[in-house]
């Protein structure tokens, strides 16, 4: 490994490029091992540069240079210097001037599908972050933009379709030779990273939408053929979010044609490059027998995501790779408005928080830990995380909180005004929020640059005589690697009072007046804020819908809380109530080996009490009722512990809480069960889904009791199920017993799908995630199985991916067995795909908070994957994981 590839990449060592590229003339001819490209590239010097004949180096990656032309004159080698990684024209002029370049690049053998690749004889394209290189030679960074024009030659039969960005041009045959041509134009500059080509035998499902301001454009799914009838809800989602990004955001679509591309072999979800995106083919094709609710959702959160980008990301994209959450935290954020608003609002906010607390928190607690703006990189790749897609984009529902939404879209729509067309940085983002505002948000800025989660610590005393209320409130910000010293952030912390009838009492803050929306500010380490004319003692409801993403103490006792679950009017912090009172269980019980009877008398049956309450609400949405009967995760229990964690103990808490709930409440989950059994055919909106997830969650429990009649419960609910979702959390409820019916819906579920890679997928993640004993020689079967193969990367997540993020017990097992599975798997992959490899190794970052035994095998795997030849992407999460020696 190049050692000089291994230094890190500093934020402040940031320049601007002495060259700017400003036209590019693409023509490709496909061939699966030896396409031949063909750049003509219009470069000036950049002014903002004080450059006189500087020497002009482009990136470049596995590639075979056959030519270079400056001005249309042939240069000798000797008029450049080649080598790996880089072309470097020593003497290029310090007027504008054209480079050609023709270069060579083998799609067949491209098996970390960066760059051109071919999947299931589909030519496409991944740039970003630095795939474009390993196309032609190039300024490979986001801040050289430039207008693309593309012409695309490939064998008719081969490749029928041939797309790239922006608009089509032209197309034709190519007599004599059964090629055709296709030429593409995109009129607005753009990064090397967004560029995109497609050549296929695909289908096309069109459509048309209608922008607010009248002009039509045409839309077009592209998928493998006989896949036509599974795009339906693609296109749906995409329409949504077209309409819905004009009505809440103003922006409008800009070129004549959006289309997409699913593909069955990509190392991401999905990828926006302007007028084309590129897809994971899972996050495209659905139907009812074939996608789950959880697929359905994914597909429109993603499609929406990915059409948003357009925006921000595309027509206003980040400087360098050090802003990536520009594009991407605003993006998630923009995406997760959108869910809330089409969908529930609680039940969005709920998950996104989840999402946000089972992974960002773990890597900010970690050897992982940076900042939302990173100040440093070794492999860019390493860092699209949870810190800069998840808690980037609660950084951005900060600034609405403290904006107001009103506030927040005049800062957005300034921020696009001033910046399009620009390759910009966090700092021009947070300007247009304070000048619209007229606000500092200097402290604020804290937010990109410290990294760690920020915890709060909470108590309220209540004065009978001066009938007052003292919230005292103090922050600390954890010292994280590379930062032992922080200074106190901005936090909005929102909140309410409610008096012991359940209402909600006015927020009457000493010497400021009412408190209308509940939101205070949080700016030093220690503040208190004195209510008054508060009639008697109240509960506090803090941090209302997730206002900042913290980690809060508060002194309430196990009667309050349960309270908060029963009458809290946000909806937010009633369900979190719930979680709060069962982790309070669950982690007290895992301290004491597992035995939830050791440190609980009626609290758990006042749990239960609690949650069939809820649960049977008929006013409350189905969706958000399914949220409250889910228990908290090995994994939240885990993260509360943070230190000296057994996961078997963990795993017995959790098992035997559920079946305490179940056996209490059993009756009336199953009545809920059974009056909520499904009518009419599969329909995935919101009301329908909820139903859905309620009855699975009520089923789930139910089986917790090991009863014969639960057990027969879930065999019909298999047996019957008429769509994906009903049959998939069957199954998965049978994969962790062992039972012969598991056996057989396993054996039938195969029969039936194998020929349906992403449902196979499915079957492969079920037995993945089984916290069984043997859940480790599961694996090891399965990654013998005919249907897996190391080379692609959905089959890959599907089976170890689950088995190392979503089965803690497995994957942590005493022996070490669940370490060693992942350190082969990972260096066997990481020789031809270092992204999904570094991806799965991320699963060892939380080793350090195991209880000894297990830290010791796990440091014992990292230290000698350690000393294997690895790519920079394994490399540098292996080394930080480890930590110093």
């Amino acid at each position: 490994m190049n050692e000089i590839a291994r230094q890190p990449k500093l934020l402040k060592d940031y320049a601007p490029p002495p060259y700017l590229i400003e036209e590019v003339e693409l023509d490709f001819k496909l061939a699966p091992r030896a396409a031949r490209v063909a750049s003509k590239l219009r470069i000036r010097p950049n002014p903002k540069v004080a450059t006189g004949g500087r020497p002009l180096v482009l990136d470049g990656e596995g590639l075979a240079l056959e030519s270079v032309a400056l001005d249309g004159k042939a240069l000798t080698p000797s008029d450049y210097e080649l080598k790996e990684g880089s072309l470097t024209i020593p003497r290029a002029p310090a007027h504008p001037f054209t480079l050609e370049l023709v270069t060579y690049c083998d799609p067949e053998t491209n098996t970390a599908l960066s760059g051109l690749y071919l999947s299931r004889g589909t030519y496409c394209t991944q740039c970003e972050p630095e795939g474009f290189r390993r196309i032609t030679f190039f300024l490979d960074r986001p801040d050289v933009l430039a207008v693309y024009t593309v012409r695309i030659e490939a064998e008719r039969e081969v490749a029928p379709i041939l797309l790239s960005n922006g608009n089509p041009v032209a197309h034709g045959d190519i007599p004599g030779t059964g090629r055709h041509f296709a030429v593409w134009h995109d009129p607005f500059p753009k990064p090397s990273y967004l560029f995109a080509l497609v050549g296929g035998r695909l289908a096309k499902v069109p459509d048309r939408f209608v922008t607010v301001s009248g002009r039509e454009v045409d839309l077009a799914i592209y998928v493998e053929p006989g896949k036509e009838d599974r795009c339906s809800w693609a296109m749906e989602s995409l329409k949504r979010a077209m309409r819905w990004d004009e009505e809440r955001f103003g922006r409008e679509y800009d070129l004549d044609v959006f289309n997409i591309v699913a593909v069955s072999d990509f190392n991401m979800g999905a990828m926006e490059n302007k007028g084309l995106n590129i897809f994971n083919d899972k996050l495209v094709l659905a139907r009812p027998d074939t996608a789950s609710d959880a697929d359905y959702a994914s597909i429109e959160g993603v499609i929406a995501h990915e059409y948003f980008h357009n925006w921000s990301g595309d027509r206003v994209t980040c400087r360098d790779w050090f802003q990536l959450c520009l594009k991407e935290g605003l993006t998630v954020f923009r995406d997760q408005e959108f869910t809330g608003d089409t969908r529930s609002a609680p039940v969005e906010r709920i998950a996104a928080v989840r999402m946000l607390k089972t992974h960002q928190f773990p890597e900010d607690a970690g050897p992982l830990a940076h900042a939302v703006r990173p100040a440093s990189y070794i492999e860019i790749n390493n860092f699209y995380t949870a810190t800069v897609y998840e808690k980037g984009a609660e950084v951005c529902r900060m600034l609405q909180t403290l904006l107001g939404r009103e506030g927040f879209r005049k800062g957005l729509d300034l921020y696009f005004e001033r910046h399009d067309g620009e390759a910009v940085t966090v700092e021009d983002f947070v300007e247009a929020m304070a000048d619209v505002s007229g606000r500092d948000l200097s402290q604020f800025m804290l937010w990109y640059t410290q990294s760690g989660t920020p915890e709060l610590a909470c108590s309220l005393d209540y004065d009978p005589h001066a009938k007052t209320a003292r919230l005292s409130v103090s922050q600390v910000v954890p010292p994280t690697p590379g930062q032992t010293k922080k200074e106190p952030m901005l936090i909005p912390l929102k909140m309410g009072l409610i008096g012991a009838n359940g209402d909600e009492l006015p927020l009457k803050l000493d010497g400021k007046g009412v408190v209308n929306d509940g939101l205070l500010e949080i700016t030093g380490r220690e503040q208190v804020f004195e209510f008054r004319d508060i009639p008697s003692p109240p509960t506090p409801s803090l941090l209302r819908g997730f206002s900042a993403p913290v980690r809060l103490t508060v002194s309430l006792d196990p009667e309050q809380i349960e309270f908060l679950m029963r009458h809290d009017k946000d909806a937010f912090n009633r369900w979190q109530a719930a979680q709060t009172y069962a982790t309070n269980l669950l982690t007290a019980a895992s301290r004491e080996g597992g035995d939830l009877s050791r440190v609980t008398g009626k609290e758990a049956l006042r749990l239960a009490q609690a949650l069939g309450q809820t649960a049977g609400d008929s006013s409350l949405e189905a969706a958000y009722r399914a949220e409250f009967l889910k228990l908290p995760s090995e994994s939240d229990i885990a993260r509360e512990l943070a230190r000296n964690v057994d996961t078997d103990a963990v795993r017995a808490a959790r098992e035997s809480l559920r079946r305490t709930i179940a056996g209490e409440i059993g009756s009336s989950l199953a009545e809920l069960y059974e009056a909520i059994a499904p009518q009419g055919p599969y329909s995935p909106d919101p009301e329908s889904t909820g139903v859905r997830a309620l009855r699975g969650a009520a089923l789930d429990l139910l089986v917790a009791t090991g009863k014969p009649s639960a057990l027969a419960r879930a065999e019909r609910h298999y047996r019957e199920a008429t769509n994906m979702t009903d049959a998939i959390s069957a199954l998965a409820i049978l994969s962790h017993l062992d039972a012969p019916a598991r056996d057989e819906a396993l054996a039938h579920f195969y029969a039936r799908w194998q020929d349906e890679p992403l449902v196979l997928d499915k079957w492969f993640a079920v037995q993945a995630r089984a916290a069984r004993s043997d859940s480790v020689e599961t694996v090891r079967a399965l990654l013998s199985h005919p249907k897996f193969s190391l080379k692609n990367p959905n089959r890959v997540r599907a089976l170890i991916g689950s088995f190392v993020h979503g089965n803690p017990t497995g994957f942590n097992r005493a022996d070490g067995a669940g370490f060693e599975l992942l350190a082969e798997q990972a260096y066997e992959i990481d020789r031809f795909n270092p992204h999904v490899a570094a991806r799965l190794l991320g699963a060892f970052e939380s080793w350090r908070i195991l209880e000894p035994v297990r830290q010791g095998r796990a440091k014992a795997v990292l230290e000698a994957l350690a000393r294997r030849q690895l790519s920079t992407d394994s490399y540098e999460i292996v080394t930080k994981t480890l930590g110093p020696s």
